[in-house]
């Protein structure tokens, strides 16, 4: 074993009771893998960008819904309305809306990550042509039930956005020192 002070932190585990013992453990900084081709790999897992991106969309989906509830909740408002019906009403449209865009775009991040995930451990590669293909692919198959027309614009649109997400992403990278 290395020398203890380098890249890690002390943790003593009874700093919060009277005890006379104090052990310091020494706990690496740095995160720890069982197998090394879990380190070797700089990329989330299927499952990990499943939960991620379902996570995220649907937090951004509700966040976004909500305040536009909150604005038709605003606009919904009436004369004689008692400032408890008006929050209740201004609630209940934030609250609706919220749900209800939470759910759409959750389910684009789950077919975004099952999509991606399925194309890259086809193709055996990982770069930008398997997101835009994700991107077309969830498009296509989020508006399928509409008809054909339909699919294939939503599948142009969900590529040209994921085409413009990697590019803004990779732009950000070179110029933005982070």
């Amino acid at each position: 074993m290395s020398d203890p002070k380098t890249r890690t932190r002390a943790y003593d585990p009874y700093k919060d009771l009277d005890a006379p013992i104090r052990n310091l453990y020494h706990l690496p900084t740095s995160p720890e893998f069982l197998f090394v081709e879990e380190a070797r790999r700089k990329r989330r897992s299927w499952g990990e960008n499943l939960t991620f991106y379902t996570g995220c969309g649907y937090l951004a989906g509700a966040l976004g819904g909500a305040g536009s509830g909150l604005l038709d909740g605003v606009r919904a408002f009436e004369s004689g309305d008692t400032t408890k019906v008006r929050i209740n009403r201004v609630l209940n449209a934030a609250g609706h809306s919220g749900r209800v865009w939470g759910n759409r775009v959750g389910i684009l991040g789950l077919l975004y990550a099952g999509i991606e995930s399925g194309i890259e451990a086809a193709r055996d590669a990982d770069d930008v042509w398997n997101s835009v293909a994700a991107g077309l692919g969830t498009g296509a198959l989020y508006r399928a039930a509409r008809g054909v027309r339909s699919a294939a614009v939503a599948g142009v649109v969900g590529g040209a956005v994921v085409g413009v997400a990697v590019a803004g992403k990779q732009a950000l990278k070179r110029y933005v020192p982070i």
